[in-house]
C-alpha cells in the first residue's frame, strides 16, 4: 500500500522528510507553503501540485495523511486541515510557538482518534529504550541535561515570538528524553542570560544566550538542564543519568552506562530520523498499533518546555501538573 503525503512546510526539515519518506515507499502528493516561490520550487522538484493554504491543498489532492514540518510560529492551521478531514497527521517539534495552539490541537487529536506522529526521534534510538531497561531495576535519582549549540542560521529563530526560544526549539529533544526515563515533572525553576557574551546579532532577537533549569519530577528525582546557542558550531547534547551504582550518558551518539567496575558502550544501529518516519507510515498502513512519539507524548514534553521558558522569564517556579 503507497501512502500519499501531503506535505505542509517547504523549508529544510520538510525536505528532509522528503528524502526519508520517499526511501521508505511513501510518496509526497502535494507541498504546501506559506511562501509560494518555497512551495513551488520544491514541488517541481517532485512533480507535483503547489499550494499556499493547507485546506486547499487536502481539498484538491486525496491524501492519506499529512506532515506539518513549520516554524514554531506557524503551527495550526496544518493540523486543524488534517484533523478536519479525519486524516493522520505527523507534526514536527515542537509542536506550538507557546501552550495555546498545541493544547487546542491536542483536544482536536483526541477527539478525532487519528494516528500521530511527532519528530522525537530520540525516543526511538535502541539506546534508549535499553537505558529504561537498566533504569527499571535502578531508578534514577539525579539527571544532567544539556544541548550546547550554535545558533540555528534562518532569522527567526533569535525571536522569542517566532521560535520560543532554545528550550522549546532544541532542548525539547533532552527534556523529551527525561520524560521518557525519570517521568513526569512537576516544578521547574530557571534562569537565563542574554547579551553577557557581547554578541551581536539583529536588534529583534531576545532569545537567551544560555538557559539553566532546575525540574522535579513526581518520582522524586531532580534534574539539571542548559542550552546555549552561542558557540560556533554544535559541541553535544546529550542526557545523563545518576542512580543507585549505576551511571548512564545518552546521546544520539549512543549510551554508555557504568555500574563501578564495567562500562558499557552501545551505539544506536540505526538512524531515529528515519526510524521515526517508517513508525508512522507503519501505523497508518495498519502494521502497529501506533506510534512512540504521538501528539499526546509531544504535547506533555511541550508544556513542560514551555514551564521552563515562563520561569525563566518571570524568575519565578512553576508547577506542572504530573496526571
Amino acid at each position: 500500500m503507497t501512502i500519499r503525503i501531503a506535505l505542509v512546510g517547504a523549508g529544510s526539515v520538510g525536505r528532509r522528510h522528503v528524502d526519508v519518506l520517499t526511501g521508505l515507499g511513501a510518496t509526497i502528493a502535494s507541498v504546501t507553503d506559506s511562501h509560494p516561490g518555497t512551495a513551488e520550487e520544491l514541488a517541481r522538484e517532485l512533480s507535483v501540485p503547489a499550494f499556499t493554504a493547507p485546506d486547499e491543498a487536502l481539498d484538491a489532492v486525496a491524501v492519506d495523511a499529512v506532515y506539518v514540518c513549520v516554524p514554531p510560529f506557524a503551527h495550526g492551521s496544518g493540523e486543524r486541515a488534517a484533523l478536519a478531514r479525519g486524516l493522520p497527521l505527523f507534526v514536527e517539534k515542537p509542536v506550538g510557538l507557546g501552550l495555546e495552539v498545541a493544547e487546542e490541537i491536542g483536544e482536536l487529536v483526541e477527539a478525532v482518534g487519528v494516528v500521530t506522529g511527532t519528530g522525537y526521534h530520540w525516543r526511538c534510538m535502541n539506546t534508549v529504550e535499553h537505558a529504561r531497561l537498566l533504569l527499571a531495576d535502578a531508578p534514577p535519582l539525579l539527571a544532567s541535561g544539556y544541548w550546547l549549540d550554535k545558533r540555528p542560521p534562518v532569522p527567526w529563530w533569535g525571536r522569542m515570538d517566532r521560535s520560543g526560544g532554545q528550550v522549546v526549539e532544541q532542548l525539547t529533544h533532552v527534556l523529551d528524553t527525561a520524560r521518557f526515563l525519570l517521568g513526569e515533572a512537576v516544578e521547574v525553576y530557571a534562569a537565563g542570560v542574554r547579551g553577557s557574551l557581547g554578541m551581536d546579532g539583529p536588534e529583534s532577537d531576545d532569545v537567551d544566550d544560555a538557559t539553566a533549569a532546575t525540574v522535579r519530577f513526581a518520582s522524586g528525582a531532580v534534574a539539571t538542564l542548559a542550552a546555549t546557542s552561542v558557540l560556533a558550531a554544535k559541541q553535544r547534547a546529550a542526557l545523563h543519568v545518576v542512580s543507585r551504582g549505576l551511571y548512564l550518558e545518552l546521546s544520539e551518539a549512543g549510551l554508555s552506562s557504568f555500574d563501578g567496575s564495567v562500562r558499557t558502550e552501545l551505539e544506536c544501529g540505526f538512524d531515529p530520523r528515519v526510524a521515526v518516519d517508517r513508525e508512522f507510515i507503519e501505523a497508518v498502513r495498519g502494521e502497529r498499533e501506533g506510534t512512540r512519539t504521538p501528539y499526546a507524548e509531544a504535547l506533555r514534553t511541550h508544556r513542560l518546555a514551555c514551564a521552563v521558558a515562563e520561569s525563566a522569564r518571570s524568575g519565578r517556579p512553576v508547577a506542572l501538573s504530573a496526571a
